[in-house]
């Protein structure tokens, strides 16, 4: 796999062994073409596999980003694959709804990238945009398969696109701006 752009463009990451379902070259492109200009920008990659996200976003300018993997048998590739970022980039090896429960930080980008046969990507994603990792206008992208779409509306977020590669698909969350009273 190769990293598509920003100050990493073209260097060549190690694919970790296991199960994986590396992100394409076109979808990765496009997905960060969508979210413009991330200079700064803080950014969470769930289910983070080879690191290729967060190094994508790491390469674009992003900060303060965090990469989550469940599976330690990935451990040696993604921490090898990160060392590469022109940032540092926080590995945490622990399962997705776990890390959730746990957060304190807020994140200006979510990027979930669960397994295809994950059943409760819709439920994980709720509970995101509940917890303190989303703070106001946070934006939360989830990669799913193409016929697995959410049945109802995700309480606090609006879906503000969808993007097709393939069988799968990448929709694009704004978290809903909170009004005190």
């Amino acid at each position: 796999m190769r990293i598509t752009g920003g100050t990493l463009r073209g260097r060549k990451i190690a694919v970790p062994a296991g199960i994986i379902r590396p992100s394409m070259d076109r979808m990765r492109e496009s997905v960060f073409a969508c979210l413009g200009d991330i200079s700064g920008l803080s950014f969470l990659d769930i289910f983070t596999g080879s690191g290729i996200i967060a190094l994508e976003a790491a390469s674009r300018g992003a900060v303060n980003i965090e990469a989550v993997e469940q599976d330690k048998l990935k451990r040696k590739t993604l921490l090898e694959n990160i060392s590469i970022a022109p940032c540092r980039i926080n590995c945490r090896f622990i399962p997705a709804e776990l890390y959730i429960k746990r957060a304190k930080t807020s994140f200006d980008i979510i990027f979930l990238d669960p397994p295809f046969p994950y059943q409760y990507k819709w439920e994980l994603t709720a509970s995101i945009a509940l917890s303190c990792l989303a703070k106001d206008n946070t934006r939360i992208l989830i990669h799913r398969p193409r016929q697995d779409y959410p049945k109802t509306e995700i309480q606090c977020l609006t879906k503000t696109d969808s993007r097709e590669y393939g069988r799968s698909v990448v929709d694009f969350f704004h978290k809903r701006i909170s009004i005190g009273i």
